[in-house]
């Protein structure tokens, strides 16, 4: 096994450390202590900067106007985007605009990529999706209220969805909807319909306030209703009935590019850990580092981290090398494992520099806010767990329904 990263990877994590340094790190202490949105136009300058270094949409291949990185590729360069809580939006492979990317190169029409892929790629709009319900548990994806009936060549699409990112400002909407509730199988009911935002019927009912922040525009959690929302049906983002598949499609190499973000946060809250406990005195000449349980914290946080990059680094080959179906084990294992490994590692982070870690001064106690939903979004860390002992217990000869 080759564990040496590729020079072509090295230059392009030190084409991005260089330009985290100089156009990103100087704009979080604004992000922490103003609105998103007041930082938008410095942010667009921003964007235009990272185009030119030919790493913009590094997902997307360069046939349609992006990076054209591999998995692997993307997910070196993913974590050094997540040292900072703007790093992927500069680049535009922000969450939920790169899922929506991927699915829309994978699934959509000729006339969708022209409309809405293109635009997206090249950062002229945003996008969101709306898939999960309030009254209906997210843990359960076939379980779903809203529906989407048919009425002449349109579809009509009614229901209440939440928790869906970036709505405040996005031009359109991924919405998942059942339009086959008679379907034999319940993973063939829902479609995923294109909605445009300004769709009489579609509405940004609130942005849900998280840990006590409300968020503005990108950095924003909406409840989003829909009331009689007609689009047409040529709208429907791949085969009627395919909701779930495309669901599926979309959250596999979604989970490698949030957990190499998490790494990212975890290499940058471990940097400040050290840089703390070698530099706070508890008394002239006792630094916080020569504590044995400050050593152990940073020993511990040293292999959790490492040993997630290679779990992450080994899926996210495995995807690019057999597809993200053979790799659905190895995809479960690093949702779960990484996410509280972030959580651990923070931790830490913040007992080491006390009082000071609580406030906005770091980046931590942002991260500490809006990261606990790691363990929560794409699948709880239990239903990954369950899914991943069951495959197991079934090589042994145990065969336990997974019926939804």
């Amino acid at each position: 096994m080759e564990f040496t990263i590729p020079e072509r990877v090295r230059n392009i994590r030190q084409i991005v450390r260089d330009f985290m340094q100089r156009e990103i790190y100087p704009l979080e202490l604004a992000l922490r202590s103003r609105p998103f949105r007041e930082l938008v136009p410095v942010l667009a300058e921003k964007r235009a900067k990272a185009q030119q270094t030919g790493l913009f949409a590094p997902h997307i291949p360069e046939a349609l106007g992006g990076g054209g990185l591999s998995l692997t590729e993307f997910a070196f360069m993913s974590e050094e985007l997540g040292r900072s809580p703007i790093g992927h939006y500069v680049f535009n492979c922000q969450a939920p605009d790169v899922g929506n990317m991927e699915i829309l190169m994978a699934h959509g029409t000729a006339e969708q990529q022209e409309r809405w892929l293109r635009p997206l790629v090249r950062g002229e709009i945003r996008s969101c999706f709306t898939m999960t319900e309030p009254e209906y548990a997210g843990s359960n994806p076939v379980w779903l209220g809203t529906t989407a009936r048919k009425d002449g060549s349109d579809w009509v699409i009614n229901g209440q969805k939440w928790f869906a990112t970036a709505v405040e400002g996005a031009a359109f909407a991924i919405c998942m909807a059942v339009t086959n509730p008679e379907a034999p199988s319940p993973y063939s009911r829902a479609s995923m319909i294109i909605v445009p935002t300004g769709t009489p019927g579609f509405e940004l009912v609130r942005n849900v306030s998280v840990m006590g922040d409300q968020g503005s525009d990108y950095a924003s959690h909406a409840e989003v209703s829909y009331q009689s929302c007609r689009v047409p049906q040529a709208n429907t983002l791949g085969a009627e009935g395919a909701g779930f598949i495309i669901a599926q499609d979309r959250l596999g190499p979604g989970r490698i590019h949030h957990c190499m973000r998490w790494i990212g946060i975890c290499e940058r809250a471990f940097e400040l850990m050290c840089q703390r406990a070698a530099q706070r005195e508890l008394g002239p000449g006792k630094p916080l580092g020569t504590r044995q349980i400050v050593q152990q914290w940073i020993a511990d946080s040293r292999a959790e981290i490492n040993g997630a990059r290679l779990m992450v680094l080994h899926a996210a080959w495995k995807i690019d090398a057999e597809g993200a179906y053979a790799a659905r084990e190895e995809i479960s294992l690093i949702k779960f494992t990484v996410a509280n490994v972030l959580q651990r590692v923070l931790d830490r982070a913040i007992q080491v520099h006390g009082a000071l870690g609580m406030t906005d001064d770091t980046p931590l106690a942002y991260w500490y806010a809006h990261e606990r939903a790691a363990r929560i979004y794409d699948g709880p860390d239990e239903v990954h767990k369950t899914v991943v002992a069951r495959r197991i217990l079934r090589e042994h000869g145990l065969k336990i329904s997974s019926s939804p």
